[in-house]
């Protein structure tokens, strides 16, 4: 334990005084079969508790859009839940995955793609009276159903009022991991009612990176602080309802082949015409301004692996100084089942973020890792970011010639609905790069960024 707390504080040391970009080191990932993943991603049980099917079925509409391709009862539930068989045998619906890391864009699923489109600005409200009415009803006539429940009900209660945003389409899975585990003890993983760490207030906002960039990345998280064995990262989910570490272990068994699957992602392609000459032109600028970051791209292509620091790249700071301000979370990963066995992972705290690569990088707006910025263009016109603006869940479109989603700028902020830039962890500051650069060469780099 002192040796990883030495490391830790030495490693934010260099992190604080080092005013160049600094290299992650690979680390040694496991194998798997991509198909196993897949399976496992779409049909598995890495959550073992959650709504007794005969009741979901009560309350939720069938979904016949089956984009999974799915059978029996997995083909009537959205393609984000599960219907899984409960330890004591009861079929439960649970939630997977793809609840973050899928969307349905222009009509089709995208595998990998963040979701863009959650709204966890309701929060709140989400401990609502069908919940507990269903949770009344089977504690009286069903106490099978009711126990195959309550580990989601439990974690449900402890972490749902703490996970409000200001405004919808941006994550609180951060903050869904930091409830989780102060309710956790590191190295048995058993539940305590009472938290054990201090749960900070903030609710800090990302926008979920797509997953098919994970292949060419050293490190996981937009802080570059997930090192080790990515399989342990990607299983985190399953504390929502994880019983112990004899659970958490089996969960991980199937982890090399989630992440076989996931390095197989390929992102979806431009759909519309590009301009071949102006792209080429955008190819040229790009390499000679932005790939010493964000690497090359085609048969030759190489990225690599930078973390940015805050000084230099000077976006939104409350994402990375929340692991300095609540070290408790680092030193509880650091030093629990996560940290050990032949696959061990580890926090590693930095003062920054890291370049991501760019692939597929027009169809994952906004930009910036709080999703503070609509589009491409204004990612590289800082002058021309708005300052508060909204867009259309119900219908959304996108902007494919900017690059993002169609959004309206307005004079002040409306709550939930706008995203207002001047709230601490939303401000669409730094990463001012493209600012130097002409129209005429923002165009063509635009154009060149389609083609990735």
């Amino acid at each position: 334990m002192l040796s990883v707390l030495i490391s830790l504080a030495f490693t934010n040391i260099l992190n604080n005084e080092n005013k160049l970009p600094i290299h992650i080191p690979p680390s040694v990932q496991r194998n798997g079969d991509s198909v196993k993943g897949y399976n496992y991603l779409t049909t598995g049980d890495y959550l073992k508790s959650g709504i007794p099917y005969s009741y979901y079925k009560i309350f939720a509409p069938k979904d016949y859009n089956n984009y999974l391709n799915r059978t029996g009862k997995n083909s009537l539930v959205p393609y984000d839940f599960n219907v899984v068989i409960a330890p004591n045998k009861i079929e439960v619906v649970v939630p997977t995955c793809l609840q973050c890391h899928a969307q349905v864009f222009d009509g089709k699923l995208c595998i990998g793609l963040g979701n863009t489109l959650q709204d966890f600005s309701r929060m709140s409200d989400a401990n609502n009276p069908i919940k507990n009415l269903m949770s009344n009803i089977m504690q009286t006539f069903s106490p099978k159903s009711y126990a195959a429940a309550l580990p989601i009900f439990t974690s449900f209660d402890a972490t749902l009022p703490k996970m409000q945003t200001e405004v919808r389409g941006v994550n609180a899975a951060d903050r869904l991991a930091t409830v989780l585990v102060a309710h956790r003890d590191p190295q048995t993983l058993v539940w305590q009612q009472q938290p054990i760490l201090n749960i900070p207030e903030e609710v800090i906002p990302t926008d979920v990176p797509a997953w098919w960039l994970l292949k060419k990345k050293n490190a996981m998280f937009y802080n570059g602080f997930g090192r080790g064995d990515f399989g342990k990262f990607l299983m985190l989910s399953n504390i929502l309802t994880v019983k112990d570490t004899s659970e958490a272990t089996e969960v991980n068994s199937h982890f090399g082949d989630v992440l076989a699957y996931i390095k197989s992602i390929n992102p979806p392609k431009y759909p519309k015409p590009i301009d071949d000459n102006l792209s080429a032109k955008g190819k040229t600028i790009f390499v000679n301004n932005c790939s010493k970051c964000h690497g090359t791209y085609g048969s030759n292509g190489s990225y690599p692996n930078l973390l940015i620091p805050a000084s230099i790249i000077k976006t939104d700071s409350m994402l990375y100084k929340g692991n300095q301000q609540n070290p408790q979370f680092i030193e509880w990963f650091n030093k629990s089942w996560f940290a050990q066995g032949d696959y061990p992972a580890q926090l590693q705290p930095f003062d920054g973020y890291i370049a991501p690569p760019l692939d597929g990088i027009w169809v994952t707006a906004p930009y910036l890792h709080n999703g503070s910025v609509p589009n491409l263009e204004t990612l590289l016109n800082s002058k021309n970011r708005p300052k508060y603006w909204k867009r259309n869940f119900k219908n959304p479109s996108y902007d494919y010639e900017n690059i993002g989603w169609i959004y309206q700028t307005v004079e002040k902020p409306e709550r939930r609905t706008t995203y207002n830039t001047t709230l601490p962890g939303y401000s669409n500051s730094g990463h001012t790069f493209g600012d130097k650069l002409t129209d005429a060469e923002r165009k063509a780099v635009i154009e060149y960024l389609k083609t990735l």
